[in-house]
């Protein structure tokens, strides 16, 4: 079975509450089916082989299970897994002391991966192709470069900006693994699972429910499944029903669409504040309280899959289908505007 390793601060509750509802087999995880099945084969030609998988890079959103297929591959080839993240690996020595206390086939999972500083990044790069580390002994004239042979063994990277990886560092993996939001038939699957391993009891409609408001998100549907179940717990007899998580998702200013209350303020500062756009990101950012990168990664996506907001190269620009949504008719159009 895989040890974890995780670099970085100690998880919060609510990442403990995720890690418990984490499926530890490709066969229990839902949705993703075209990657599922690749890398089903991936897995058994290594293992038939008796060889490390091929170097794997994941993309997409946060949330969608990235660190998860990780520790499932780990699981499934029945090796050991150590965790960290781009910016914790701030120089090649910390590289050198975790390529070189890697088992043999071990998975070196690499959260973040884009952020990895450019020493760093070119360190990396024999040590993918030829398992060796290059690294320089002394200073001056006396320097010399050595080169350790290093154990056999597999980089996962994740990433939320795919665009931001140098080409060398995406050469060097062996296939892209895209993962796009989930169905709401696939959330609600999720749900169920999820709702059965904390023992909450749940009916379809209840599950569909919460399923519908999650952004495609595995991530937030397990979340809205918590505090609805506090809600149940607090408000009504402790069973999720329909009529139950309507109130608890209203409570919590999650609307029909998923949305929440940061989503819709910055809908309503590009509609309201800035005519629609074009408006930049750090303007959007500076008027929600949020940082730039989280507006980018975590809220933008779903409101661009939603098709309520356009990048355009002078900024972000909200469409009719955001006026629609905020209750308003955009400028110019038959209908007066109404704010």
């Amino acid at each position: 079975m895989s040890e974890r390793v995780i670099t970085g601060e100690q998880r919060s509750e609510d990442q403990d509450f995720e890690w418990s509802l984490r499926p530890r087999r490709l066969e229990e995880f839902v949705g993703q089916e075209a990657i599922k099945a690749k890398l089903r084969i991936l897995v058994q030609a290594a293992r038939g082989r008796d060889e490390p998988i091929e170097h794997i890079l994941i993309a997409g959103p946060p949330g969608l299970g990235k660190t998860t297929l990780a520790n499932i591959m780990a699981n499934e080839m029945e090796v050991g897994i150590r965790t960290t993240s781009g910016p914790a690996i701030e120089h090649q020595g910390a590289l050198a002391s975790i390529l070189t206390n890697l088992q043999d086939r071990e998975i070196f999972f690499v959260d973040e991966i884009h952020r990895l500083s450019r020493p760093v990044e070119e360190a990396l790069y024999p040590a993918m192709e030829d398992f060796k580390f290059d690294f320089v002994s002394g200073k001056g004239a006396g320097a010399q470069t050595l080169r350790l042979q290093l154990p056999r063994f597999t980089v996962i990277g994740a990433t939320t900006r795919q665009g931001m990886l140098s080409a060398p560092l995406r050469d060097r993996f062996g296939d892209l693994y895209p993962l796009y939001f989930y169905s709401s038939d696939d959330l609600f699957q999720i749900v169920r699972r999820s709702a059965h391993l904390l023992k909450v009891p749940i009916d379809e409609a209840g599950a569909r429910m919460i399923a519908s408001r999650a952004r495609g998100t595995p991530r937030v549907a397990n979340r809205l499944l918590r505090r609805v179940r506090d809600y149940a717990q607090v408000r009504a007899s402790g069973v999720i029903d329909e009529p139950v998580a309507l109130d608890a998702l209203g409570m919590l200013e999650v609307d029909e669409l998923g949305l929440d209350a940061i989503d819709r303020r910055i809908l309503q500062t590009v509609v309201e504040k800035y005519d629609g756009g074009p408006v930049g990101l750090e303007t959007i950012a500076v008027s929600v309280s949020e940082a730039p990168e989280t507006v980018e990664d975590v809220y933008e996506p779903f409101l661009i899959q939603l098709g309520f907001l356009a990048r355009t190269p002078r900024g972000r620009v909200a469409t009719k289908l955001a006026y629609s949504h905020l209750g308003l008719v955009k400028a110019g159009s038959d209908q007066p505007t109404l704010f």
